[in-house]
C-alpha cells in the first residue's frame, strides 16, 4: 500500500542536544540522504515516520532512563549493551532497549545508500564466496533467515572469530527486538531491520518482497569498509554508535 511522499526534498538536520554544565545526551543523527532517496524500494513516508518519530522516540526515552546517572550518560551505546549488568535494574530493560534501538537504526541507515546495491568488491566479496559458495547463495540464504524472525528484529551479516582461532569468519544471524550481535561476540557489518514499521506503508505483510527489494540499496562501501577495518579501534567510548568509524 504506496503512500503519497511527503513534500520534503531532504532530511533534517538531526535534533542537537543542547546539554547543560557536565551532561551529555544521545543525539538523533541526520539521514546521510534524503527521505525519498531510497525510492521506490523504501518509499519517503516510510523513512520519514521510521526515522523521525520510531529511532527519535528510542534516543528520548534513553536519554531519560539515563537522566538520573551522570556517569551512564557518557557512556556510548555498545558500552552501554555490553555492560548492561552494570546498568541499575530498575533502568536495565529500559536502557538495553533503547540503546539497542538507537545503534541497530544508526547502523541501518547508513547501510543503505541512493546508490548502493549491485554486488560488492574486493575483500569482502571473495570473503562471501568463501564462506556461503557465492553471492546469490548467500543472498538467498539472508532473505531466508530474515524471513524466518518471528515478530520484531533484525538479520546481520557480522564477522565472527572462528573458535581457538584470531581469524575472522562471515556470518548471518538474527536479533530479535532490539539485541544487537556485539551482546554475543560478532562484529556487525550490514543490518536489515525486518520489525513492521521498517516495511509496512509499503510491502504491508509482504516481508519477503521487501527483503528482496532491499538488495537495490544495500551500501557495499560501508560493510566492506567495516569488514576492513574491525580492528582498527577497540575503544567504545565516546563514539555514539560504533566500534569502527563509519565511512566517509
Amino acid at each position: 500500500m504506496d503512500q503519497k511522499a511527503p513534500k520534503v526534498e531532504s532530511a533534517p538536520s538531526g535534533r542537537k542536544a543542547s546539554p547543560g554544565a557536565g551532561q551529555l545526551k544521545h543525539e538523533l543523527p541526520p539521514l546521510p540522504y534524503a527521505y525519498a532517496a531510497l525510492e521506490p524500494h523504501i518509499d519517503a513516508r516510510t523513512m520519514m515516520l521510521h526515522h523521525d518519530k520510531h529511532h527519535a522516540s528510542y534516543v528520548d526515552k534513553l536519554n531519560a532512563a539515563l537522566e538520573p546517572y551522570a556517569e551512564l550518560r557518557r557512556r556510548s551505546t555498545p558500552w552501554l549493551l555490553l555492560n548492561i549488568e552494570s546498568v541499575p535494574e530498575q533502568i536495565r530493560t529500559a536502557v538495553h532497549n533503547n540503546a539497542g534501538g538507537h545503534l541497530n537504526h544508526c547502523l541501518f541507515w547508513r547501510g543503505m545508500a541512493p546508490d548502493g546495491g549491485g554486488l560488492p568488491s574486493g575483500v569482502i566479496a571473495a570473503a562471501i564466496d568463501a564462506e556461503f559458495g557465492s553471492f546469490e547463495q548467500f543472498k538467498t540464504q539472508f532473505d531466508e533467515a530474515g524471513g524466518k524472525v518471528f515478530g520484531s528484529g533484525w538479520v546481520w551479516l557480522v564477522s565472527s572469530l572462528k573458535a581457538g582461532t584470531r581469524k575472522p569468519r562471515l556470518e548471518i544471524v538474527t536479533t530479535p527486538g532490539h539485541d544487537n550481535p556485539l551482546q554475543k561476540g560478532s562484529y556487525p557489518l550490514m543490518v536489515n531491520d525486518v520489525w513492521e514499521h521498517a516495511y509496512y506503508l509499503k510491502y504491508e505483510n509482504r516481508r519477503p518482497d521487501y527483503l528482496k527489494k532491499w538488495w537495490s540499496v544495500v551500501n557495499w562501501k560501508e560493510a566492506s569498509h567495516r569488514f576492513e577495518n574491525r580492528d582498527e579501534s577497540t575503544d567504545l567510548e565516546p563514539a555514539d554508535g560504533f566500534l569502527v568509524p563509519l565511512s566517509k
